[in-house]
Parts: structure tokens; sequence; C-alpha cells
């Protein structure tokens, strides 16, 4: 089969090899599936560069999502049978930008039936960590104003979309008049280009002077240094990621004498501390794609032999939504 190798550590373009291998063999407690779709995401980036919490050990297939086909079951997996469509992560170093990878059972769940394979390839990541952050970190109340910073990307485009299924004010800060438009076909109320406007302005002209009560910040640096200038008396500041590069070190007695949290957010802790809670996030996710309140903004559907330029230009912040490797 084929799939990408990253055999040394830089930018994606740079170090992904596409190359013949054998296919994986699940251990006990996993999944062998044929890959239908999988996106890319930024932990994938990182890993390539070896800035990422996990460091498999090269060389190794990155794509920590997917949609696949189960064609094997490992030992000690139940309730799943070869030929089912499933989500998940997948258990590097057998990612999904290959033509089969590997999944842990505890974590794979049953495709939505509301979504095509390109769609699920990368529903996975970006919704869960939206739901866990904004419902279970941030406690997301009706009527609250939600910032999302980087809006028009994957993780910030499910964060709109499931921003307006609870019920809040979303405003989205994007880069450029493009991100900008897609930003308000995704349903935000109010979209900040940061090229031309101060988003700290403008949240504060939209809340009356309050400030948002979430920030969704995947971003980081002088984002987040910026964000609290304008986040809400007992607001909330999620921290999601660092695509910015830098991580900041927040003064501490700003929050204290501004009345604000600082919430962290590791998404993947819930698979070892509480996998149970997974389920139910999925479950709940299912059940909004079912209303149509969900819909993953999939910008580009891209050949196996393309990915790794995709990839790339997911690193340089060039893209909107997902860019997904869809098998032919």
């Amino acid at each position: 089969m084929r799939a990408w190798h990253v055999g040394a550590l830089g930018e994606p373009r740079d170090v992904m090899r596409l190359v013949e291998v054998d296919s994986p063999s699940p251990g006990a407690g996993q999944l062998r599936v044929r890959v239908l779709a999988s996106a890319a995401n930024f932990p994938d980036v990182l890993m390539c560069r070896g800035l990422y919490q996990v460091k498999p050990e090269l060389p190794f297939t990155p794509g920590v999502e997917l949609c696949g086909e189960i064609i094997e079951i490992g030992s000690g997996v139940e309730g799943f049978a070869v030929g089912d469509r499933v989500i998940g992560s997948t258990e590097i170093p057998h990612g999904g930008f290959a033509e089969e990878a590997v999944m842990a059972a505890s974590a794979t769940f049953p495709a939505p039936e509301g979504l095509d394979d390109a769609q699920a390839g990368g529903f996975f990541v970006g919704y869960q960590t939206g739901w866990f952050g904004l419902h279970r970190r941030a406690h997301l109340q009706p009527g609250e104003t939600l910032l999302v910073h980087a809006a028009a990307g994957g993780v910030g485009s499910a964060a709109i979309q499931l921003g307006k299924a609870a019920g809040a004010r979303v405003i989205g800060v994007v880069g450029g008049p493009a991100k900008a438009e897609v930003t308000r076909q995704l349903g935000a109320d109010v979209v900040v280009d940061r090229h031309t406007e101060d988003f700290v302005a403008v949240v504060k002209a939209e809340t009356g002077g309050r400030g948002a009560d979430v920030i969704y910040d995947p971003v980081g640096g002088e984002t987040y240094d910026r964000s609290t200038k304008c986040i809400a008396f007992e607001g909330r500041i999620l921290i999601i990621g660092f695509a910015g590069g830098t991580i900041q070190t927040p003064p501490l007695g700003h929050a204290l004498v501004k009345n604000y949290s600082i919430v962290g957010l590791h998404w993947g802790l819930y698979s070892r501390v509480e996998p149970a809670a997974l389920l139910t996030c999925h479950e709940e996710l299912t059940r909004l794609v079912g209303t149509g309140a969900l819909s993953p903004l999939v910008s580009e559907r891209l050949p196996l032999e393309a990915l790794a330029d995709g990839v790339q230009r997911l690193a340089d912040g060039t893209t909107v939504g997902r860019v997904t490797y869809v098998a032919s």
C-alpha cells in the first residue's frame, strides 16, 4: 500500500515522502481500516516539525483522524464488524495519510450518516475539541457572547457552529476578506478581519463595553494577550492551542483583578481519563448533525499524491476549513 512517511523533521513539504509499505497489523484493542478520508490537522504539522507533545519514532505516517472502513479487527475488540464505516483517532505511527491505517477501538465511533466521507474524515477532532471546550470546560450559556479566533479554520469553523447551536452570539476573527466571507457563511453574527480591524474594539462595541463571555483561542501569543483586553467579568478564555507559534506566559495578576478564568483544554486526555465522555460527546454531535446544525467545511478534497502540499498550506495559514485527503 501507499503511505506518506516522515523520516526526518522539518516542514511538511520537505519531510513527507510517499512510499510503498506493507499493510499495518492491528494489535490488541485496535482496528485496521481502509482510509476513506483523512483531514489535515495542526498536530500533523507539529509532529512533522518535532514540536508536538507526541513525538513518534521516525519514520511515521501522520494523519491523526480519519473516516474509514474496517477491514480487520484486533483481539479483544467488541462492538465492531468488518465493513463498518467509522471515524476517530488513529494510532500513530500508522496514521491516516495512507491507504490503510490503524485506529484505537476505544476512540472509534460510527460515522454520522448525514456526513459524506470527506466531511466525516475531518469531524472527530475539531468538533469533539469544540464540544469539550465550550461545554465541559467553559460552560457556554445561551445568550452569551463567544469570540472565536482563526474562525475560518477547521477548529474555528467547528466552534462557530457549536456556539450557534448552543444559542450564543458568535464573533469570528479571521485574516483577510476571503476568510471573512467564509466565516459569515458559517453563521457568525459578527466577523472581524484582523488585517483591517481591531478585534478588541469591535468586541467592546458589540457588547456595550462588557466584553466576550467566552474566548476560543487556538492561536496563542499576541492573540491571547489582546484577548485579555476584551474578556468580560467572569469570562473564560479557552486555551485550545498555539498555532501562532508562541506559548505565552499569562499575567495572573491581570486575571485576578479582572475576575476572569484561563481555562486549558487537552482534549486527548479524555480518552485516557474519562473515555465514556467521548461517546457522550459523539452521540450529541451526531444528533446535531441530524438537525442540520453542524456541517463540516471541507474546502479541499485532495488525492493522496497532493496531500503533502495541502498539509504545508495548512502550516502556512493559507487554508480555510478542512484540507482533506479523499480516497479515489
